[in-house]
């Protein structure tokens, strides 16, 4: 199938965007070359200022690696300090309520200067308690080579907003990424006939079913299972799904071109652009939404997934795999490594495992297609505070440490020589990354010894709050051979979608779309799951469902997107 081309953004649009501002002021040569009144900065030079700093910034503090001391003390924001001469006063929120917690400090004008690991910036924009960092994008020279060299401009004019300004310095990617997919137990597939790898090139949702009905019968004859077992409960899904079938329907309901699970959070009920229609309109309520929830709904109602995939625990999920009583399990680059540890630690080095490319639906797109993830919002408490000058010199320091290279790989990997070295690559004669002897890195996917030191858990490095995109040689140079192996499979056998233009809306349209939205949304996700494991029917139920979304405002939704986007 042949990848559709983006559309082209409006010359007004990218004139907003365009790095060097079409009316914009200008910095002057010196300035330009990297210096300023009492600091160092430029493109591939590190950030120093000439007397010490202190910046604060938020953090989101993930349970499952904790923030210790020792990443203020020999780790992380050590290690930025001592070639910076900037100190981060870091206030931490748990990664549960990081959000609520953001938001409520922002609102009361006690921000911190520097704000991570922001998914959305909508919600802070009308409170003026954020800055329009499209309007300092001119005096951060990694940003902007980045931004050039990439053709970013499509991309970021998703994220601008009715004033033609952007507030959230998101990670910039130089290719997009897709992160989940499935793996499976190869052993089982084998045994039953079927070769994954001759098969994963363009098979379909439907053909996987098809194949799991062969991989039940010879798990059930083999005495692994029972008849009433299934072979397939997945994560996810279930309480980490938010009851929305989270992971596994986001990347179903994206090949069959509709939106679900973690993919509905934050589209207004599923809107997406129709490309030949030049409009706007709500997937959820289409024929092909239909089609994804009757694919979706055969392989609970023939007995190979698990309905309690859309409930249960992660663990749950995690704990039949490796006991080898499930073939398959959705994965991702972060936790693959612990995953086939887990099923060989039970089940031993006979258990054959391979990373698939998941199946097509009507189109042969990945789930992911934008090049922007999460990213820094800048507090309008720091422009106050700093000053003009020292506002410019903020944004060259977030310049340096989310867009550097050496920042990039500092975060990422630690310090060279001290947690890592290059090695030359057996197979490719390239020199490669690799940690140093007596670490291993859950960030990074690397596994060691029991008492190797974890050096996320030491000090803080391969987070998820302070190392966003880049190139891809960079975002990808922790992989392992079998994850180069995925990607040159995914680069040769899947394409990405377009980026869907963006409607703007002003404040007050942004909140009404949210007020019709929010229980629009809720509505579908039950519907979905109630479709998907059987206690709707799809052929009776069908028309009911359609009625409770118009009835919660889809079509007031639609028309008003479409007006934005046409204004």
């Amino acid at each position: 199938m042949k990848k559709m081309k983006i559309a082209a953004v409006a010359v007004s649009m990218v004139c907003a965007l365009s790095m060097i501002s079409c009316g914009g002021k200008k910095e002057s040569a010196k300035s330009s070359a990297g210096e300023a009144a009492g600091y160092t900065y430029g493109e591939e030079k590190t950030f120093h200022s000439d007397e010490p700093v202190t910046y604060s910034i938020f953090f989101s503090d993930a349970s499952w690696y904790a923030k210790a001391d020792t990443w203020e003390s020999e780790g992380i924001f050590k290690k930025i300090e001592d070639k910076t001469n900037v100190h981060l006063n870091v206030i931490s929120f748990d990664s549960g309520d990081y959000n609520q917690k953001v938001n409520l400090e922002i609102n009361s004008g006690n921000s911190a200067y520097i704000i991570p690991k922001i998914y959305s910036e909508d919600q802070y924009v009308a409170g003026g308690g954020v800055v329009a960092v499209s309007d300092y994008t001119q005096y951060m020279p990694n940003y902007t080579a980045f931004v050039n060299k990439y053709k970013m401009e499509p991309d970021l004019a998703t994220i601008m907003q009715n004033d033609g300004k952007y507030y959230r310095l998101p990670g910039l990617h130089q290719a997009a990424l897709q992160d989940y997919t499935i793996l499976i137990r190869d052993d089982y597939f084998k045994a039953a006939g079927y070769d994954v790898r001759t098969l994963e090139d363009d098979w379909t949702w439907e053909e996987l079913h098809d194949i799991l009905v062969g991989v039940k019968k010879y798990m059930v004859s083999a005495g692994i299972i029972s008849a009433n077992d299934y072979v397939w409960s997945d994560r996810w899904c279930g309480e980490s799904g938010k009851g929305s079938g989270g992971n596994l329907l986001k990347l179903m309901s994206m090949s069959y071109g509709v939106t679900a699970g973690w993919a509905i959070e934050g589209s207004n009920g599923g809107i997406r652009f129709d490309y030949d229609k030049k409009e706007f309109y709500s997937s959820c309520i289409t024929d092909a939404y239909k089609k994804f929830l009757t694919v979706a709904n055969s392989f609970v109602k023939d007995g190979l997934l698990d309905p309690e995939s859309f409930t249960q625990a992660d663990d749950m999920a995690q704990n039949k795999f490796f006991n080898g009583k499930t073939a398959l399990m959705c994965t991702n680059r972060g936790v693959l490594v612990g995953d086939i540890d887990g099923v060989q630690k039970i089940c031993g080095n006979d258990a054959e495992l391979y990373v698939t490319v998941y199946p097509c639906g009507v189109n042969n797109y990945l789930a992911e297609n934008s090049r922007l993830e999460c990213g820094v919002m800048v507090s309008q408490k720091a422009r106050d505070e700093l000053g003009e000058d020292g506002f410019i010199k903020l944004m060259r320091f977030i310049d340096w440490m989310f867009y550097s290279e050496e920042a990039y790989t500092l975060c990422k990997w630690g310090p060279e020589g001290e947690t890592w070295h290059y090695v030359t690559d057996e197979a490719t004669g390239l020199k490669i990354k690799a940690l140093l002897p007596g670490y291993k890195c859950g960030g990074l996917g690397i596994s060691g010894a029991e008492d190797d030191v974890d050096i996320r858990l030491k000090w803080g490095y391969a987070g998820g709050n302070y190392f966003y995109g880049h190139a891809t040689a960079l975002s990808t140079d922790n992989f392992t051979p079998m994850l180069q192996d995925l990607y040159a499979r995914y680069a040769k056998y899947r394409g990405s979608a377009p980026v869907d233009p963006k409607a703007m809306p002003s404040e007050d349209e942004r909140e009404q779309l949210n007020l019709w939205a929010v229980p629009l949304i809720d509505n579908i996700n039950a519907y979905t799951l109630k479709f998907i494991t059987g206690q709707k029917d799809l052929n009776k139920d069908w028309d009911e469902y359609i009625a409770s979304c118009k009835n919660l405002n889809v079509e007031k939704i639609e028309k008003l997107t479409n007006e934005i986007y046409n204004r």
